[in-house]
């Protein structure tokens, strides 16, 4: 009997972290990595804005030091802002959660960069929580002026 088609065992496996050479082979499901991925994006809203002369990313990141925060450039246009929120570790002897709201883990935002985005004037600054990516746009090409041809008189 082939586990692989019922959706359920399919979840049970990610949830018991089942390793992916053992069934991923058997069904055609996206992979471990991606649903992560995908769910790391999906937990980190964002704003984006369009001024004159730039574009600004803006995400919230309470609790997270400037330093933990990775902002990069893949393939050449897509701005990647990642990093990972710990939980704190203080063992305090009759201490515990009663409830956990706040989001831990990787977290992660991918935006694909317009064509007129300067990839050389890229700044991050990261300020009460919040991170703010402005990237500068390519001031526009000067408009191509006719070619004039001297017509020949025979």
């Amino acid at each position: 009997m082939d586990l692989g088609r019922f959706p359920i065992i399919s979840i049970l496996e990610d949830m018991l972290e089942v390793p992916e050479e053992h069934s991923e082979k058997s069904r055609n499901n996206p992979s471990r990595a991606y649903m992560r991925d995908a769910k790391a994006m999906a937990a980190t809203p964002a704003d984006v804005m369009e001024h004159p002369n730039a574009y600004a990313f803006v995400v919230d990141m309470p609790g997270i030091k400037g330093d933990e925060i990775k902002v990069q450039i893949e393939n050449d246009n897509v701005l990647v802002v990642s990093g990972e929120r710990q939980r704190e570790n203080k063992e305090n002897e009759g201490v515990k959660y009663v409830r956990m709201e706040r989001r831990m883990g990787k977290f992660m935002r991918k935006f694909q960069l317009p064509e007129n985005a300067d990839l050389e004037k890229i700044s991050a600054v990261c300020h009460d929580g919040v991170l703010k990516v402005t990237v500068q746009k390519l001031p526009p090409p000067e408009p191509k002026k006719p070619k004039t041809i001297q017509v020949q008189v025979a």
